[in-house]
């Protein structure tokens, strides 16, 4: 196969669309994660009892790698022999959503439980209100990967 042959192969941009919807999402996720690791360690440092409510916050941007995660086991499932240049271009598309928003969700809702931590830190029994902020977040995520579940139905 030549090097100019990829750009007709469909399979080559549906791998595309997996890899984007999978990747940048997590990419988001490991930078949420880390902006609210640093301030749950701090926490930690000063008051290690907080470890569990800090832990669970500093978990919550993780969930887009995961929603990016089930895009592109979707995507790969699409992929056949027999499909068209169309359907691999749209099978790239379709991973855009999850990729893109899941990267930029992700990374707001790591500075929103950065906040949740530090309200944790001065009021432990808040930890159901910084869940639900950062939840707001989340929503933007969730939307997203409902629309790349409705756009994989029409491939």
């Amino acid at each position: 196969m030549k090097f100019a042959d990829l750009f007709l192969n469909p399979q080559v941009y549906a791998v595309m669309g997996a890899a984007i919807a999978f990747l940048v999402a997590a990419m988001g996720s490991s930078k949420g994660c880390g902006i609210a690791g640093q301030a749950a360690a701090g926490v930690v440092a000063e008051e290690p009892s907080r470890f569990f409510p800090t832990m669970i916050l500093q978990a919550l941007p993780a969930t887009q790698a995961i929603y990016g995660f089930i895009i592109a086991y979707m995507i790969i499932g699409k992929i056949s022999d027999t499909m068209t240049l169309a359907q691999g271009l749209s099978l790239l598309v379709i991973g855009l959503p999850m990729g893109i928003v899941g990267l930029f969700s992700a990374v707001y809702q790591g500075k929103v439980v950065t906040a949740g931590i530090h309200l944790v830190a001065k009021r432990p029994e808040a930890l159901f209100n910084a869940i639900i902020y950062a939840t707001m977040v989340e929503l933007f995520a969730i939307f997203s990967l409902v629309v790349s579940i409705l756009m994989l139905g029409s491939v």
